[in-house]
């Protein structure tokens, strides 16, 4: 059976609108890809001669999408090859695991994970039949071939794919060896994001132990708030220092209040001796938030904030298998109230720049879209993680574009693991903000020269500007 993957794709049904949608996405495909923020391990690229391993390794196992979804119809975690944490058994078989997938393949349908493996597997890998119960072998065999091409290694991906930046998400205690290397052999593209939650986390068990490695690696004895702080303005000039353009702040609630030196000295000090409270630690994050959007006026760097999962949502799973799994679930998100004392404080600095992305979706006309567009500082994020996809994106240009603008959103963002991906993500946006443009123009709501300008700014223009390239 042909996979037949539609050239039409994303595109409405009405003749005009789709004429002119094509029109546009002819002249953004063949861009250079801007991914400012996603979550391609470095090591992938650091060694020449790497390879992506088996099917299973490149699309399965690192993939929370498919495995929500197969535990979602109740396939155990053990079937697909994710090793629980007590030492049971799990499978090894990488073609067992291949197999057990594409039998439940249909399950992907009408789903962005099922339109992003469908373009990877057809334009990517040549893949011409669909990937079904029958085929998976053939498949199988097929993709592990192409593996083995020298045009197949991942350094050697990254210049198909035109990547003009990866930004990947680094702990703030990464030593960061990785990029070092990158930059040695010429891919200064390559570059770290500073991610410091685990420095919030206080009431968590390795709390101390994450201080310790902060105060090795800035070489500052973290004994109390003043050299916590200093600490990690020293680690974000390392990360500048090797073209990080920005920090990342992933937080239930975008909560945010000041603390007194004393309260902080105070938190601080309650965390160092293993008493911090779970309210503590709260009130300390909302407060750093601020701090890191003084040290961003100071240093430059652009402040990414996620918010709105409660992450690890099934206790079991969690316990069993340990984070990142899939259970992550979004949450309603207050922004106005919460984000004021940051933004009275720095929404107007010229120096500042804040992009916001949310998983809860009734805030983009009500807060987020105000937001960005009044704020100097604020920018309005892409679609992020439940919703980059093609209804998703539809609903967020629907939703800010008519009060924040086109120059107050970020672009795009593909916010990935899955480094093969990349592309058919960045492909999706472009058709969908192209067809989005195109209705826009058959509506009379647009001229047809600027619908070709904004093409090429949500491509690239915009997360250009707004990372500073």
């Amino acid at each position: 059976m042909l996979w037949p993957l539609s050239p039409d794709r994303c595109f409405s049904s009405d003749p005009a609108r789709r004429t002119l949608a094509r029109a546009l996405y002819e002249q953004v495909k063949t861009l250079p890809l801007v991914c400012p923020h996603g979550h391609v391990p470095p090591q992938l690229l650091v060694d020449p001669t790497a390879r992506f391993g088996s099917p299973a390794e490149l699309f399965i196992l690192p993939d929370h999408y498919i495995l929500r979804m197969l535990v979602s119809q109740g396939v155990p975690l053990e079937q697909m090859g994710i090793a629980p944490r007590d030492g049971g058994w799990y499978e090894t078989d990488h073609r067992a695991i291949w197999q057990r997938f594409a039998e439940h393949s249909h399950l992907f349908r009408a789903t962005p994970t099922g339109l992003w493996l469908a373009t990877v597997l057809v334009e990517l890998f040549g893949v011409t039949e669909r990937l079904t119960a029958a085929s998976a072998q053939r498949i199988y065999d097929q993709i592990a071939a192409r593996l083995a091409e020298p045009d197949f290694t991942p350094r050697a991906l990254f210049r198909r794919f035109q990547i003009e930046l990866l930004a990947t998400t680094d702990a703030a205690t990464d030593p960061l060896d990785h990029h070092r290397r990158l930059h040695a052999d010429g891919f200064p593209q390559v570059r770290p994001t500073f991610r410091p939650d685990a420095l919030l986390a206080l009431a968590d068990p390795g709390w101390c132990e994450t201080v310790s490695r902060l105060s090795s690696l800035a070489g500052i004895d973290v004994v109390d708030y003043r050299t916590f702080i200093m600490a990690i303005e020293q680690r974000r000039a390392a990360f500048k220092a090797l073209g990080a353009l920005a920090t990342d702040h992933g937080v239930e609630t975008p909560y945010t209040a000041w603390l007194s030196v004393v309260e902080a000295e105070t938190i601080i000090a309650r965390a160092l001796c293993g008493t911090v409270t779970a309210s503590d630690a709260a009130r300390f994050t909302a407060h750093m938030l601020i701090e890191f959007a003084r040290m961003s006026c100071e240093d430059g760097l652009v402040m990414q904030l996620h918010a709105g999962s409660l992450r690890n949502h099934h206790a079991a799973l969690l316990a069993r298998f340990g984070p990142d799994k899939g259970a992550d679930i979004p949450l309603a998100t207050e922004w106005t109230r919460n984000l004021r004392p940051l933004l009275n404080a720095y929404g107007d600095d010229p120096r500042f720049r804040l992009i916001l992305f949310t998983l809860d979706e009734s805030a983009y006309s009500r807060e987020l879209a105000p937001l960005a567009g009044y704020y100097s500082a604020v920018l309005l994020g892409p679609p992020w993680w439940f919703f980059d996809s093609v209804q998703g994106m539809r609903r967020y240009f629907d939703l800010v574009i008519e009060t924040a603008g086109f120059a107050n959103t970020a672009g795009f963002n593909d916010d990935t693991r899955a480094f093969c991906s990349i592309p058919a993500r960045h492909d999706v946006w472009q058709r969908v903000s192209c067809d989005w443009l195109a209705g826009q123009v058959v509506e009379g709501l647009l001229i047809e020269d600027d619908a070709v300008e904004l093409a090429s700014e949500l491509a690239v223009g915009l997360a250009r500007r707004a990372y500073r390239l």
